[in-house]
C-alpha cells in the first residue's frame, strides 16, 4: 500500500486533540499520521487516514475517514458541507447508536465554506451494498429500509424538530423556493430542447402552478421526521457479516419532512419499472411495519402510500436540481427517465387535479 503525505490540516496533534474531546483517546496521543491515496465523489474529498499512537491508546481508532469539500464546490451556493458538520453536530449526537458513523470532529467555517469531518471507517466491518449502479436484491433492501424506519421513527414528531433541530419554511421561505423551482425548470428546459417532450414540459407547469397547495402537507407537522435528503442504497453501509447493523451516511442534504420522500428517492428515482412494480409494495408494506414496530402511532398503510405518490411527484425535480448543480448526466438524466415513469405509473398527475 502506499501512502501520501495528509493534507495540511491534518497532524498529529491536531487528531490527537479532536480524539481526546470526543472521548476516543486517553492520555496517549497521535505520534504519526499518513494517508491513502485520495479520492473524490461527486461534491466532496475522501481521505482514508492511518494514525500511530504513543502512551494510552486502548479502543482509540488505527484509521479514519477525513472528508472535506471540493475547491470548486466551496463556492456557488453550495451549502451541503456546513449543512453535513451540522447534521453530525445535532442530530448525530442525539440519535442512537448503531445507524450512524461516529464522528470525531465536526468544522465548519463560515468566513471561507471550509469545511471537514473526522469520521469513523467501517471499510473492514462493512461495504456498499452493490457497485453503482446495480440494484441490491430484495433482502438487502429490507435491510436498508429497517434502519431508515428504525432513523425515521426516533425522530417521529419530535418537538425538537424546527426548535433546535432543523427549521421549518415559512411562507416566505415556500415562495423563494417556488421561485428558484421556476428558474431550474426553464433553464432545464431549454437546456434540454425537444429532448424533454411536451407532456413532461406541461407536467412540470402543472406542478409550479400547483405546488403552493402541495407544500401544505406539512403545514400540520403531522407525521413529519427527519430525512436524509440523498438516500438512495449506496449512501449506506451494510455489515459484511450479512448482520443488521446498517451505517446511513452522506448527510449534506438532510431537512424535514415526510418520511416518504426518502422511499420515493430511492426507489422511485433510482428504479427501472420491472423491478420498480416487484418490489416497490413490498418493501412498503416492510417499511410500515418497521415503523409501527419502532413506536410510530397514527400513521395508516394508506397515509404511507398517499405520500408516497406525493413524493414521487415532487421528485420529477429531482434531476432539474441535479442538472442546475452541475451534476455529469449520467445521473441525472437516468434519474429524469426513472421518476417520469414512475409517476405515470403512479397515477400521481391525479394529485394535480
Amino acid at each position: 500500500m502506499t501512502t501520501h503525505t495528509p493534507p495540511e490540516s491534518i497532524t498529529p496533534e491536531s487528531l490527537t486533540l479532536a480524539l481526546r474531546r470526543s472521548g476516543a483517546l486517553g492520555h496517549g496521543r497521535v505520534s504519526a499520521v499518513e494517508a491513502e491515496q485520495p479520492r473524490s465523489t461527486v461534491l466532496s474529498r475522501i481521505v482514508r487516514l492511518l494514525l500511530t499512537y504513543e502512551g494510552e491508546a486502548a479502543g482509540a481508532p488505527r484509521t479514519l475517514i477525513f472528508k472535506t469539500g471540493l475547491p470548486e464546490r466551496l463556492t456557488g451556493g453550495w451549502n451541503g458541507g456546513r449543512q453535513e458538520v451540522e447534521f453530525y453536530r445535532k442530530v448525530a449526537a442525539a440519535t442512537p447508536p448503531g445507524l450512524l458513523p461516529r464522528c470525531f470532529e465536526a468544522e465548519y467555517d463560515a468566513e471561507t465554506n471550509h469545511w471537514r469531518l473526522l469520521l469513523e471507517d467501517l471499510g473492514e466491518t462493512h461495504k456498499i451494498v452493490t457497485s453503482w449502479p446495480l440494484p441490491p436484491t430484495f433482502s438487502e433492501c429490507e435491510t436498508i429500509l429497517r434502519a431508515r424506519a428504525r432513523f425515521h421513527a426516533h425522530w417521529w414528531e419530535d418537538p425538537r424538530l424546527g426548535h433546535s433541530i432543523g427549521r421549518w419554511g415559512d411562507a416566505d421561505d415556500v415562495e423563494q423556493y417556488l421561485q428558484r423551482l421556476n428558474g431550474k425548470i426553464a433553464d432545464f428546459e431549454e437546456r434540454l430542447g425537444d429532448r424533454l417532450p411536451r407532456e413532461r414540459r406541461d407536467l412540470y407547469a402543472l406542478l409550479l402552478d400547483r405546488a403552493p397547495r402541495l407544500a401544505k402537507r406539512t403545514d400540520s407537522r403531522r407525521a413529519v421526521t427527519i430525512l436524509h435528503g440523498d438516500a438512495h442504497v449506496w449512501n449506506c453501509f451494510l455489515p459484511r457479516d450479512g448482520g443488521g447493523d446498517v451505517r446511513l451516511f452522506d448527510w449534506d442534504s438532510w431537512s424535514l419532512g415526510v418520511a416518504a420522500e426518502d422511499l420515493a428517492y430511492m426507489m422511485a428515482v433510482h428504479w427501472y419499472p420491472d423491478r420498480r412494480r416487484a418490489m416497490e409494495r413490498p418493501l412498503l408494506d416492510f417499511y410500515h411495519a418497521e415503523l409501527l414496530s419502532h413506536g410510530v402511532r397514527d400513521y395508516d398503510r394508506r397515509a404511507l402510500d398517499d405520500d408516497y405518490r406525493l413524493s414521487a411527484l415532487w421528485c420529477i425535480t429531482t434531476p432539474v436540481w441535479q442538472s442546475g448543480a452541475n451534476l455529469p448526466p449520467v445521473i441525472w438524466w437516468n434519474n429524469l427517465e426513472r421518476i417520469h415513469m414512475a409517476v405515470e405509473d403512479l397515477g400521481c398527475r391525479d394529485l394535480l387535479e
